[in-house]
């Protein structure tokens, strides 16, 4: 390194953003993640031993995956080597690799290779590292925003400690913010500022457990806000208001986000909640989700979840995926709210579903044979001679136009699929099959 690359990197250190330079140095400095780094927990055991085997952190973005990553690295005697899968490709894996092997050969020395968003990487690109994790050349820490169970080889799943880190608390945020006002050495100390309660309260609530949220807001507040007479930046309410004015809402259209809300909406719908639907929706509506994505998944809840306990539901579902098509937004939200309220308010049943489904069942795992023959098509040149057709009974021609003969094959002929419930309009079907049996 010659003198242009330290001044370089001195430069960068001190004008890098506060969330880089508050990272910790130490397991004992970060803040959260207690149920993965609690001192009685494995990772916690494992860092402070230097004992590591390849681990993958998943989670939202903000957390601490990369400051889990810079802690192992900082407390480490293994080489630490880091790439990001955004910007690094097989060469430089291949470079990491060479050099895990001689530190490994001549210093008897191991290598932590650190991969940021390993879910960027392909499947040959992951699969090149798996001999090397299996044989010990390296050790992988790999960090993902995405479900590592979908996004990431199988077989580097099976050789990896999988820890899961979750939004942190409203109170671990306050614990940084408070560090980044007053910490003179890495934060905004030397800046003279305090915060209020209620600035603290609000930026913690806004960043929705993403820390490199707000000590960005904070960050801002500090550098654009005038010092008072008293000679102190002071971050009030609406100071903070004005460095966060948005949620810091976490929903990617394509991972794991879009999942988890679509599939809370659903069940908001099937559990009768029409208050939870409706704010689900909403942030979906808000993140710019496909406004014909969600109607679809209406429709299906309609059939899957109200089916014959409401019939109309899908009615109003289909009805409101054609609207929401014809005029768009903004006013599509209001059409999806309608649809959503009417099938988590409609009374529920599942029964069409299930029978359909024993349904396929049978029809994949039996012999059902042919339809009888009274039932098959009488009107081609032929069918007389081989019996179709013949015996057939017209239901209209019948009082309450219903008449009892067999309609399923020979093989199932007592076999039921449909069983109605109580439900809504489904105790009325329910009803008239009892009455018709009886007759």
């Amino acid at each position: 390194m010659d003198l242009f690359d330290y001044i370089r990197e001195n430069d960068q250190e001190k004008e890098s953003p506060l969330a880089g330079r508050l990272r910790p140095v130490t397991i004992d400095e970060v803040v959260g993640q207690q149920h993965i780094i609690g001192k009685d927990k494995l990772l916690y055991r494992a860092i402070k031993a230097d004992k590591l085997s390849s681990i993958i952190f998943y989670g939202p973005p903000g957390t601490g995956k990369t400051t889990l990553a810079m802690v192992i690295a900082n407390t480490t005697s293994s080489l630490f080597v880091q790439m990001n899968a955004t910007t690094s490709g097989k060469k430089e894996m291949e470079l990491a690799v060479q050099r895990a092997k001689e530190n490994l050969g001549m210093y008897r020395k191991r290598t932590i290779l650190f991969i940021d968003e390993i879910h960027r990487f392909n499947k040959a690109q992951q699969d090149y590292l798996l001999p090397f994790v299996e044989d010990g050349t390296i050790i992988l820490i790999g960090a993902t925003t995405e479900n590592p169970y979908f996004e990431v080889n199988g077989a580097l799943i099976s050789r990896s400690n999988i820890f899961e880190l979750k939004l942190l608390e409203k109170d671990d945020i306050k614990i940084l913010l408070r560090r980044a006002v007053t910490d003179e050495e890495k934060g905004m100390g030397s800046y003279h500022a305090d915060i209020t309660e209620e600035a603290l309260d609000f930026l913690a609530d806004m960043a929705e457990g993403d820390a490199r949220s707000a000590l960005n807001a904070i960050e801002l507040g500090i550098l654009t806000t005038e010092r008072s007479e008293d000679g102190i930046i002071h971050i009030t309410l609406p100071v903070a208001e004005e460095c966060i004015q948005k949620r810091a809402f976490r929903y990617d259209k394509n991972g794991d986000n879009h999942y988890d809300i679509i599939s809370a909406f659903i069940k908001s719908m099937r559990g009768s909640d029409p208050d939870a639907a409706v704010f689900y929706l909403a942030k979906m509506i808000d993140a710019g989700e496909s406004v014909t994505f969600i109607a679809r998944r209406i429709m299906i809840c309609a059939c899957e979840d109200v089916g014959m306990a409401d019939p109309n539901a899908i009615t109003v579902a289909v009805s409101c995926a054609q609207a929401v098509e014809r005029i768009g937004m903004p006013e599509a939200r209001i059409i999806l709210a309608e649809a959503a309220v009417y099938v988590a308010t409609a009374p529920k049943s599942n029964a069409s579903y299930l029978a359909v489904e024993r349904a396929l069942s049978t029809v994949h795992t039996t012999r059902t044979g042919a339809p009888p023959n009274h039932l098959k098509d009488a009107h081609y040149k032929g069918a007389e001679k081989l019996g179709h057709g013949i015996g057939y009974q017209y239901a209209h021609d019948f009082p309450y136009h219903y008449v009892k003969q067999q309609y399923l094959p020979d093989e199932i002929r007592d076999k039921q699929f449909y069983f109605p419930t109580s439900q809504g309009y489904e105790k009325t079907v329910s009803d008239y099959l009892s009455f018709l049996k009886n007759l």
